[in-house]
């Protein structure tokens, strides 16, 4: 990958949801609660291509997270093994 370069990937999660401030923590674009509410003021983040700056909001399987300049996510159910 580029310098640069947006990365795309799918995050699995564990049912019902992820919060975008723990996906942001997860991804380590952050390395806590209180940088993602700075950084959700500060970053254009898009989720489902709307945008959105609340770190409590609810990600749900099939959501997307577009982190400009970060890459694209998107949210899966994990499945049971």
């Amino acid at each position: 990958m580029k310098v640069g370069e947006a990365v795309k990937k799918e995050v699995f999660i564990e049912p019902p949801f992820i919060t975008l401030g723990q996906l942001l923590k997860e991804e380590a674009i952050v390395s806590s609660g209180g940088q993602a509410k700075w950084y959700l003021k500060e970053h254009a983040v898009d989720v489902n291509d709307e945008p959105d700056n609340r770190r409590g909001r609810k990600l749900y399987p099939g959501d997307t997270v577009d982190v400009k300049d970060v890459g694209l996510f998107f949210i899966r159910l994990k499945q049971a093994e």
